[in-house]
């Protein structure tokens, strides 16, 4: 059994991963996912990572660290200290040393699709009942983490894995595949869906998510 730690997206909640994470338990893992005080004025990225520390509680064993779009910018920190064995980006922001949230999307060459609404960026395979729940669920992100630069002096030396959705509007596969290689070195990894493939491929997330660890291990 692994402790999955799950960090949810930008406006989003621990809610967003609650498919994925149920197909995890299912296959006997447990699961961690959080919501980020994205609420709080006052918070930035260390209260971020602070608030998925205390929700880990005393597990030790085995742990995965996956962040999920904007969730990126946090999931390091939390791989770090915890000693994950892996740290996944799901759709995930890579960030850099020193950057801030603000600033990641210039430095990556990031272009923005024109004309499109939120259900075509976000969510454009995803079933129209969990369209409206996530939408209803949709948190302002009010904290302070936009201009707090990122802290640690390199991204943590332990097996990492990028996972792109194919049918990414937001952050297209060209954009992640670049980054990828460009600030880890790495080849990303493929999945059909959108942005929010937490809830429209739920299991065939939670199986490559498990089969990252089954191959570490």
């Amino acid at each position: 059994m692994a402790t999955f730690v799950l960090i949810h997206g930008g406006g989003g909640s621990g809610w967003d991963w609650h498919l994925a994470g149920a197909e995890l338990r299912r296959r006997g893992h447990d699961v961690v996912a959080p919501d980020l005080p994205i609420d709080d004025p006052a918070a930035k990225l260390a209260d971020f990572a602070d608030a998925v520390i205390a929700a880990v509680g005393e597990r030790t064993d085995d742990i995965v660290v996956a962040g999920h779009s904007y969730g990126g910018f946090t999931a390091p920190l939390v791989a770090e200290r915890l000693n994950a064995r892996l740290l996944v980006f799901v759709a995930g922001m890579v960030p850099a040393p020193g950057e801030t949230p603000g600033q990641w999307w210039g430095n990556t060459g990031y272009t923005s699709s024109e004309g499109l609404s939120v259900v075509e960026q976000f969510l454009a395979d995803v079933p129209a009942e969990l369209t409206a729940e996530n939408i209803a669920r949709g948190r302002d992100q009010v904290s302070a983490e936009w201009d707090d630069p990122w802290p640690l002096a390199a991204l943590p030396e332990i097996p990492t894995r990028v996972l792109l959705c194919r049918e990414d509007r937001l952050f297209t596969p060209e954009l992640q595949r670049r980054v990828a290689k460009e600030r880890l070195g790495i080849t990303a990894d493929e999945i059909n869906g959108s942005h929010m493939v937490l809830l429209s491929r739920p299991v065939e997330l939670a199986e490559r998510l498990e089969g990252y660890l089954t191959t570490l291990r």
